[in-house]
């Protein structure tokens, strides 16, 4: 077998792997919505599960949104996810630029301090963030959860933005000092412009995080009307019964807007973690 021959094989290999990948990512997809148009009857009557039913039920989102509530679990998740994610990408920005740009000393230790809390297990800090809250009458309230987040999230913020931000020559810092700028300036106008690619991954990241986060707002909240999406959610699970089509057109609907930012920020995905990971 020749060099063309075997390049070829290869090409063939590999595309054989990535549509069965993409299979394995598409097939569970494909159920959701397949399960989301069914109706009641549709799952006693020995329909397969790919089957397309004779008559679309789309009483399951009308359902899903009225019975439901699922567009008041969204606004508030989106309430919780647009004070989370800014506020947490300007903090962990900011630390990043202390870590690279400014004298400080014991950056390195400082840098592995940030890195301990990615070690700190969830589920270790309820019962401690559930006294404070109690006491601090935080429970039930948007400020209590993103401000657990902020928390939560800040070190692989840092870890993503300190790699890129190392990445950036230092010749530019000196020119911006010669230009007159103070370290704010360069902080806003020059270094968080050119990580652009950084702070999209984290939007995505940290969005798409934070509106599938379940544990803490289980826990945090407990009043239905401030209920986030995949809390909410669980209340289309019935005691003594599911309507799986009724769940998962909620879950269809729910996805949405996580897929609206990802098209709008994927394109500086993949820059924004192949920066993070230099030096």
């Amino acid at each position: 077998m020749d060099g063309k021959q075997m390049k070829f094989s290869k090409k063939v290999i590999l595309y054989v792997i990535l549509a069965v990948l993409a299979l394995i990512w598409i097939v569970p997809m494909l159920t959701l919505l397949l399960t989301a148009i069914k109706g009641k009857k549709d799952f006693y009557s020995g329909l397969s599960l790919f089957s397309v039913p004779a008559e679309i039920a789309w009483d399951n989102f009308t359902n899903a949104i009225t019975k439901g509530r699922l567009l008041t679990y969204m606004k508030n998740d989106l309430i919780v996810s647009g004070l989370k994610v800014p506020i947490g990408i300007v903090i962990e920005a900011l630390a990043a630029f202390a870590l690279t740009r400014l004298n400080i000393k014991h950056k390195t230790g400082w840098f592995v301090f940030f890195l301990v809390g990615m070690m700190l297990p969830m589920q270790t800090a309820l019962v401690p963030i559930n006294i404070i809250y109690s006491k601090l009458n935080l429970l039930n309230s948007y400020f209590g959860l993103f401000y657990v987040y902020v928390g939560f999230g800040i070190s692989y913020g840092i870890l993503i933005l300190r790699g890129f931000f190392k990445g950036i020559p230092k010749d530019i810092d000196e020119a911006a000092y010669i230009d007159g700028c103070t370290r704010w300036q360069m902080f806003w106008r020059i270094l968080l412009p050119i990580a652009k690619p950084a702070v999209a991954t984290l939007i995505i990241t940290d969005f798409l995080a934070t509106w599938n986060e379940y544990l803490l707002a289980s826990v945090i909240i407990n009043d239905n009307m401030k209920k986030t999406v995949p809390v909410g959610i669980m209340t289309f699970v019935g005691e003594h019964g599911t309507d799986y089509g009724y769940l998962c057109a909620g879950v269809l609907l729910s996805v949405i807007p996580v897929l609206a930012v990802y098209l709008i920020f994927q394109r500086y995905f993949v820059e924004g973690m192949a920066g993070a990971v230099k030096s």
